[in-house]
């Protein structure tokens, strides 16, 4: 490719003792009205956990060539684990994955440091009657790959079962029992395939839109069988609307998908088995997205306010539509060079933790919060995203629960991260970081990331249609010790 994306592991912090503090005020330029409110961080107990591979991506790959039945196969794979992660979703009916391909990808998984879910075809051996596909899976074809596999030593993360077949599905639907016993089927071959091995693949399924009935039944029927159930979200409607951005900078339509987590929890919660919610894949907007939409720095609203959403419904792992292809990609699909979503997401993957911490905020409707127990480092990280387009709102943080409070200007400082775009120009497909323009360098090194620090007895100071995430270090707080 004429270049090389090295991802940087975790920040290394230095504390200077002639460290000084930046006015915050001057960095946000705030224009127009000036708010005020309050982030109440509930500490007493996490809400919610997610994986430390919590942020996942998607790839489409749409093979040119086509085989007979039983010499290749192919379904849907997934990547966790580039600093980022990302997930692969091979979705070509009648579309063939030779196996000298397979082995290409594995050796590239393995230098990416990547763990892998990959995806198999739900609809091998079944007929198509009436819009349901009927009769049980023929799993000669997967069995095959997976004995490939194992006999090759490529580690694989998970096997998923089918893609958009559940409840009403995307063209045809498997109805919740028949899924359920396909998905016993695939634990078995697992478990045979793999044994002596340790840890096993995880089984995972349906990888469909969230239909309460259907779900319900499957996790009752599929008992041990699945590790993990998948479900996606495209909740803000066609790429083609023109009303995107306006859909994304409204509070009530960033609510919409908090009912299908909420629901899908309660499944969960009343279930005997011990299965854990995935969003599997995620694009916002479907058919490809809306280019200086999806590709720019707007989108992040989207994305992070469902990266903390999910997130506060107990979602272990969230897969972004996609790492690369279409308009949604974390990185542009010509150029590979990062879209200001990939930094929104590898800013989330370094800051925020595993335990979840409930958040209310007082003040206007059009600041989102959240909060986790940092990563990897003492403290708290808080999410603060500012929709409206022309106020700067100053939020005072209060914790609950907090065994370490606060004794005066002397402690460690709090580390904010802002992003924004030049000028407040939402379509665009550049992002600053504390007011400098993220970007790789001639060696196709991702930049640091560093933070500003700040007086941790300041408000944070939010500019308008920006984004902040604010670690505090120097908070104990019950739920993270």
């Amino acid at each position: 490719m004429g270049f090389q994306i090295r991802l940087l592991g975790l920040c290394l912090w230095v504390y200077l003792a002639s460290l000084s503090f930046i006015s915050v005020g001057a960095l946000c330029a705030r224009v127009g009205a000036v708010d005020k409110g309050i982030v109440l961080v509930h500490g007493k107990t996490a809400i919610g956990r997610i994986d430390d591979d919590f942020v996942c991506a998607t790839l489409d790959w749409w093979p040119p060539q086509k085989c007979d039945y039983g010499k290749c196969s192919w379904g849907h794979a997934s990547l966790l684990n580039l600093d980022l992660n990302n997930k692969i979703l091979l979705n070509a009916v009648k579309g063939c994955l030779p196996m000298n391909r397979w082995d290409e990808l594995n050796s590239f998984f393995q230098k990416a440091g990547a763990k892998v879910i990959f995806g198999l075809n739900e609809l091998a051996g079944k007929s198509i009657k009436s819009g349901f596909a009927v009769g049980p899976w023929n799993y000669t074809n997967a069995e095959s790959l997976i004995r490939y596999t194992v006999r090759k030593k490529y580690h694989i993360h998970g096997w998923e079962l089918g893609n958009e077949l559940c409840g009403n599905g995307i063209g045809v639907s498997v109805a919740a029992d028949q899924y359920a016993s396909d998905v016993a089927a695939l634990r078995s071959i697992v478990e045979n395939e793999y044994r002596g091995i340790e840890p096993k693949p995880l089984v995972i399924a349906p990888g469909g839109f969230f239909d309460e009935n259907w779900f319900k039944e499957f996790i009752s029927k599929s008992g041990k069988s699945a590790d993990v159930v998948t479900h996606h979200i495209y909740n803000l409607g066609p790429g083609v609307d023109d009303h995107l951005t306006q859909t994304i900078l409204d509070p009530s339509k960033l609510d919409g998908p908090a009912d299908t987590f909420r629901r899908l929890k309660g499944i969960l919660k009343n279930s005997t088995n011990k299965v854990t919610a995935w969003v599997g894949e995620a694009g916002g907007a479907y058919n490809s997205g809306h280019h200086l939409v999806s590709d720019a720095f707007v989108y992040s609203f989207w994305y992070l306010d469902q990266l903390g959403m999910s997130a506060v419904y107990d979602t272990r792992t969230y897969c972004r539509q996609s790492l690369i292809g279409g308009n949604y990609g974390l990185l542009n699909t010509n150029t590979f060079m990062p879209n200001p979503d990939y930094y929104s997401a590898l800013l989330w993957h370094r800051l925020m933790g595993g335990r979840v911490l409930s958040t209310t905020f007082y003040g206007t409707k059009k600041i989102r919060t959240y909060a986790h127990c940092a990563k990897e480092s003492k403290g708290v990280t808080i999410l603060v995203l500012n929709l409206d387009n022309s106020t700067t709102v100053e939020v005072n943080v209060a914790l609950k629960f907090n065994n370490l409070p606060h004794s005066g200007v002397h402690e460690p400082a709090r580390r904010e991260y802002h992003l924004t775009a030049p000028e407040r120009n939402l379509h665009s497909q550049i992002m600053l970081l504390n007011g400098k323009v993220l970007s790789v360098n001639s060696a196709g090194e991702i930049p640091a990331l560093e933070p500003i620090y700040v007086d941790s007895t300041k408000p944070i100071t939010v500019g308008p249609v920006s984004i902040v995430f604010a670690h505090i270090p120097n908070v104990l707080l019950a739920a993270c010790s």
